[in-house]
């Protein structure tokens, strides 16, 4: 009888685990709603695509020894994040800028964020600490060192992704939900000032747990 990849009970736990950490808000799900705000839900949904493309790098970088790198060059991994952090807030900022825009010229763009809702959302997941933490702290419990790696570490990029990408995808579309009243110059002022409040919050969030 061929064994399966990964212990049944630990794998249990996992998607317990995961489930909680994919739709607690952090900086990929503040992102989400700010991003379906701003782009609708085509963009969101781009952005779920940029996020979980990260995460794939992630998956990659533990199969290649993500803890031993950490261990070896933390400050490597803090200066990504606060690279990825100061993306954000310039986002952020962006977007407040559109407001104060609209508030002269009520037909002017009210948030500019960057060209691509994947590249966005790419950079928000690749600098996220939370993807760190995940990897060398929330992961390792999980696999079994008596059982091939590859396999395992498929497993569990699967359920990682597909339960991120539900969780991404709802606070995304949500916030595209409330884009529909975007041509109302007054409705698109305060949205462009609730982005800009939600990618800042994105930003600190991803510096405060460095």
């Amino acid at each position: 009888m061929a064994q399966f990849p990964v212990d049944p009970h630990l794998y249990a736990t996992f998607l317990g685990v995961m489930a909680v950490m994919a739709i607690t808000p952090g900086p990929a799900n503040v992102f989400s709603v700010a991003n379906g705000v701003q782009r609708g839900p085509a963009g969101a949904l781009l952005g779920v695509v940029g996020m979980n493309s990260a995460t794939l790098v992630w998956f990659g970088a533990a199969a290649l020894g993500l803890g031993a790198l950490v261990v070896a060059f933390p400050q490597v991994f803090r200066l990504i994040s606060i690279g990825g952090a100061l993306y954000v807030g310039w986002l952020g900022v962006q977007a407040l800028r559109g407001a104060f825009a609209t508030a002269a010229d009520p037909h002017a763009p009210a948030v500019k964020m960057g060209r691509s809702a994947i590249v966005d959302g790419f950079m928000v997941q690749i600098a996220n600490p939370k993807a760190v933490l995940f990897f060398t702290a929330v992961l390792p419990p999980f696999l079994d060192v008596n059982r091939p790696a590859a396999p395992q570490l498929a497993l569990f990029a699967l359920a990682t992704i597909g339960m991120d990408v539900l969780s991404m995808s709802a606070y995304g579309l949500g916030g595209a939900a409330l884009a529909r009243r975007m041509s109302e110059p007054r409705f698109r002022r305060g949205f462009a000032l609730l982005t800009g409040a939600l990618l800042l919050a994105a930003a600190v969030l991803i510096l405060s747990r460095l």
